[in-house]
């Protein structure tokens, strides 16, 4: 899936883009619809992880939780849409390619007996290296990142997205309509309103939101372990309160969490019991419950 081969029908995707066609790519993209279906027939709940904000620690929560619910049993895979900043691997210790079976099919990245990794990180010969594509190409990686890849039967794929609401987004809930958005926040309004935007964003793609969750509440000092209101606190259910949607958690910011990211290895990995493990813990424990409870869990935002 390197740069070369998606630009070899550059015109055509123009066309495409553009209300044009090309009797190839129309076939192949008909072809990866039928093989994106089956995939997603597999999978029991696809959890969304976006944020209308940069640096609010998306990644950090799609990590966690998806190795926390691999610790309750079930059967979890990680999908890093983020195209141009991929983190997962890393904060996984996940090294080297992803590897190609016979045909397109390649297999994600096993990280444990239950949780399978997919990242754009894991397809490049240089880890540094940036990835220069636009629309069409992400589109198409993404959908390539379901289509063609061999996640099996799981119990939920959770899904790790990029800051604001650009094409992956765009891509990943007109691929995946039933896809539960977890909208992560930080307390603070500078945060609190680029969410409302996300919200917003949302309302318009008719998207399936299974709750908010406040990331960065409160600081656990390292040393008396007290906690400090460093950027205030409660602004996510505040923010979840008004728009009438399921508040799921309150994770505080933790000196140790920036260890875990350094050194590859999830907070809820680590042996050392600490508030912020407990808290992923629990995140984990309420979208598993909201997931499984049925429709009435989700707020759909329709205009």
């Amino acid at each position: 899936m390197s740069e070369k081969n998606e630009s070899s029908c550059a015109s055509c995707s123009a066309a495409e883009g553009a209300g044009g066609s090309c009797g190839g790519v129309g076939v192949a993209e008909s072809l990866r619809d039928v093989l994106i279906s089956s995939t997603l027939e597999k999978i029991r709940y696809k959890i969304f992880v976006m944020s209308g904000k940069g640096g609010v620690g998306k990644s950090s929560i799609a990590v966690n939780m998806a190795c926390a619910l691999s610790l309750r049993g079930y059967r979890v895979g990680l999908l890093d849409v983020d195209i141009h900043g991929p983190s997962v691997p890393h904060m996984l210790g996940l090294s080297g390619n992803l590897e190609v079976e016979q045909g397109p099919v390649i297999k994600p990245k096993k990280f444990s007996e239950n949780l399978f990794v997919v990242s754009m990180q894991s397809l490049l010969t240089d880890p540094d290296q940036a990835v220069l594509w636009r629309g069409p190409m992400k589109t198409s990686a993404i959908r390539q990142f379901i289509s063609d890849v061999d996640w099996g039967e799981l119990d939920f794929l959770v899904i790790d997205s990029p800051p604001g609401t650009g094409d992956e987004h765009m891509t990943v809930l007109k691929t995946i309509p039933d896809a539960l958005c977890l909208v992560v926040t930080t307390p603070q309004e500078v945060s609190l309103a680029d969410v409302r935007k996300a919200l917003n964003f949302l309302q318009y793609a008719q998207a399936n939101i299974l709750g908010v969750v406040e990331n960065m509440s409160g600081l656990v000092c390292p040393h008396c372990r007290k906690e400090i209101e460093l950027f205030k606190k409660g602004g996510g259910r505040l923010l979840a309160e008004k728009h009438g949607l399921p508040f799921l958690g309150a994770v505080p910011l933790d000196p140790v969490t920036v260890l875990a990211g350094d050194i590859g290895k999830p907070v809820v990995l680590l042996d050392e019991d600490t508030p912020v493990k407990r808290a992923l813990l629990a995140l984990a424990d309420a979208v598993a419950e909201a997931a499984q409870s049925g429709l009435e869990a989700y707020v759909s935002m329709r205009p």
